[in-house]
């Protein structure tokens, strides 16, 4: 495609960044505690850690790691908290260690944490006392040897730290009963850790730094080995996509989605302890009332999110009462932006939602819509600097601009394979090459646009239906709040389109979604069957599960 990207690509940033600008994560962390040690890194129920306390907190765990243990450089641990103080410090010092980080979502099922946990042979974890009781369940299946308990309130003062364990465990009985006499209390590993001997691990650009498991939408779940390498371009990536409007040591990000997902962990987690900016922690985005107070306590000037949030806080009457003045970027990934959402949030916030793409193996971004420049709703903007895109057809040949294929990703961002899997590790990058399975279409001036996925397309008579383009119409009805479209067996066309709505509007007929389907889609592409719910099933960062909604029909 000849790079016809670069014509519409930002002002004041670089097209490549230098991937060894720095040799690992932890020296990007180092320097950024040395550098802004007494500005604050994380907030999280009141309490604020700086980049020194998380500095020395985090070395202590990690000298507990080496000292009492038999843990060693390579081995895996888990991290099985939302967002909470524990996690930075947890992640961190198992990371100066020298052990490699699994990221854990702390809703899985039993299931779903045991296949995580045997696949990548995890030797350690660090969960948070709320899921102990499914942990006891499985533990005996796996090959985890040494269990850290962590409280939502540990680094509180007290009596804070204590009442609000009573809370939680008998008031909103969030603690289950569970059995677990090998574990060891978070704080006391801080503790023990803080009288032991540290020695700082050095690690290599190309040794793997996390295993980010993918949602497993889409058979087993895989994997991605994500190398210091990874990690510090993505990180150097975002920095410089957003340098024109940012000041080092001065920012303040709101971050309601949960470090252990790819998108929270390297955007705000990662770029912004290289920003010297303070992450505040949102622990359950989905309190909107909770969410909202927190908003107004900070003068926060960037806001990351999906677009279920950003439609559930534009329907929420208090958000829009905040004072929005210093907010400067408010950035939207891990599903596609609607259109009527980005429209909305314009009207309401004053600013755009600039929409970003990537998946977990790009760790996880690969391009975005210009925070300087044109923001055009219904795309995901041109790649970040050192990326190349390409769209190829079914036989492997690139396209030409306007025309639909899969996306290909090419950049020092692209992980280094999937654990154990080389099989998959091969279908996947070919030449090179990341395999997206996303179907895309670069626009004739640079801009790129993600139809669908490959695998959620839906064949109606021979005609290609993508669930994103019937959503998105749809979900321009002022009595829908969101809804989403999956194709099902037709005697008459192969499939036909079923839809998924939840109302705004609680007199909306199913008679008044098909007439104004009739209005914005061709006939192909009008939803057959119209089905009410009150919600509709969603990862824990509020991506629609699609495959859930197939799996019941």
């Amino acid at each position: 495609m000849d790079r016809i990207w670069l014509k519409n690509y930002p002002p004041g940033v670089p097209h490549d960044i230098n991937p060894d600008a720095y040799p690992s994560v932890n020296a990007v962390f180092t320097e950024s505690c040395r550098k802004f040690g007494p500005r604050p890194a994380f907030t999280n129920m009141g309490k604020t850690l700086s980049f020194a306390q998380v500095e020395e907190l985090s070395r202590h765990f990690a000298a507990y790691l080496q000292q009492h243990t038999d843990l060693k450089p390579g081995d895996r641990i888990a991290l099985q908290m939302p967002n909470m103080l524990s996690y930075p410090v947890a992640l961190f010092g198992a990371l100066r260690a020298g052990l490699i980080i699994v990221n854990t979502n702390p809703l899985y099922t039993e299931r779903e944490m045991l296949h995580q946990f045997t696949d990548s042979g995890c030797r350690a974890i660090v969960i948070i006392d709320f899921f102990a009781d499914k942990l006891q369940h499985i533990l005996p299946q796996t090959n985890i040897q040494y269990v850290f308990l962590a409280h939502l309130a540990d680094f509180c003062p007290w009596p804070k730290r204590d009442l609000v364990q009573l809370v939680v465990k008998y008031k909103k009985k969030l603690v289950p009963e569970y059995h677990l006499p090998q574990a060891i209390a978070f704080r006391k590993t801080i503790a023990r850790g803080a009288k032991s001997a540290f020695r700082e691990h050095i690690p290599q650009s190309q040794d793997v730094a996390v295993l980010q498991y993918t949602g497993g939408t889409t058979g087993v779940a895989k994997g991605a080995m994500l190398t210091h390498r990874n990690l510090v371009a993505n990180l150097m990536q975002n920095a410089a996509w957003m340098q024109p409007l940012l000041k080092e040591g001065e920012e303040i990000v709101m971050t309601p989605l949960p470090m252990y997902h790819i998108f929270s962990f390297t955007v705000n987690c990662m770029t912004f302890i290289q920003y010297g900016g303070q992450n505040i922690l949102i622990t359950n985005p989905r309190d909107l009332k909770a969410f909202t107070q927190e908003m107004a306590k900070y003068r926060f000037t960037v806001l990351t999110g999906v677009n279920t949030l950003f439609n559930g806080l534009l329907h929420f009457e208090p958000f829009r009462q905040l004072d929005l003045s210093a907010l400067k970027i408010c950035v939207a990934g891990g599903m596609a932006l609607q259109e009527p959402v980005s429209r909305r949030w314009r009207e309401v916030v004053g600013k755009p939602i600039h929409e970003g793409f990537g998946l977990t193996e790009t760790s996880p971004v690969a391009s975005c819509n210009p925070l300087v420049g044109e923001n055009r709703d219904g795309t995901i903007g041109v790649p970040y600097p050192s990326t190349l895109f390409r769209i190829v057809n079914e036989a492997g040949q690139e396209v030409a601009p306007g025309e639909r294929g899969e996306l290909c990703i090419q950049g020092p961002q692209v992980m280094a394979g999937y654990w154990n899997r080389p099989d998959e590790t091969a279908k996947t990058i070919q030449d090179g090459w990341l395999h997206t399975g996303d179907v895309a279409v670069c626009d004739p001036d640079g801009y790129f646009r993600i139809v669908d996925r490959i695998k959620d397309m839906i064949l109606v008579s021979g005609f290609n239906v993508y669930p994103n383009e019937v959503e998105e119409a749809l979900a321009a009805h002022e009595g829908i709040l969101e809804c989403a479209a999956i194709g099902v067996p037709d005697e008459d066309s192969g499939e036909a389109v079923k839809v998924f709505c939840v109302r705004k509007d609680p007199g909306l007929t199913e008679e008044a979604v098909r007439a104004y389907a009739k209005e914005v889609l061709a006939g192909y592409k009008r939803p057959k069957y119209v089905v009410f719910r009150d919600e509709l099933p969603k990862t824990n960062v509020g991506k629609i599960l699609r495959r859930m909604l197939r799996d019941e029909q």
